[in-house]
């Protein structure tokens, strides 16, 4: 049976940060491999090598926090996206950005509240209960502006 593909997604922003507990920083592009993404300081991190946020939720927050607006990167996500598509990632779906293959292993973490830069300036982030961690299949590029979807097989 071949896999079902339930709905794209758009890359807004890709991010990194070169120490833990700041806020990443939009660059023009990223480079994956097993480890998770080149240059970022969240590399290596067993299951979690990769993270992605659909920024509708961030816009959410902007609005309920009522601050102007939340920077991409600003909740750690090294993807920053928007989904066009009815259905949300589930453990064990994969999502294919380019040649880049990424395997769903954790929706939300552990809030580091006050070891968070977002936490720190408005009290609440969502990557806890909404952030998409993935582990690298195979590796690649993604810049802003290409188009992912969601395999679940």
């Amino acid at each position: 049976m071949a896999p079902e593909r339930h709905y794209k997604m758009i890359v807004e922003t890709v991010n990194i940060s070169l120490e833990k507990g700041t806020a990443k920083q939009p660059v023009s592009a990223i480079e994956l491999d097993r480890e998770g993404v080149i240059k970022d300081a969240h590399r290596g991190t067993p299951g979690r090598e990769v993270s992605l946020l659909d920024r509708a939720l961030v816009d959410e927050l902007t609005v309920s926090s009522g601050i102007e607006r939340i920077p991409e990167g600003a909740m750690g996500e090294n993807i920053t996206f928007r989904i066009s598509g009815p259905d949300t990632p589930k453990l064990g779906d994969r999502i294919q950005i380019g040649e880049v293959l990424l395997l769903v292993e954790k929706i939300g973490k552990e809030c580091h509240g006050d070891g968070c830069a977002i936490f720190r300036s408005i009290g609440r982030c969502v990557m806890p209960s909404e952030g998409i961690f993935c582990s690298v299949v195979r590796g690649g590029q993604i810049q802003p502006g290409m188009t992912g979807e969601l395999i679940r097989t």
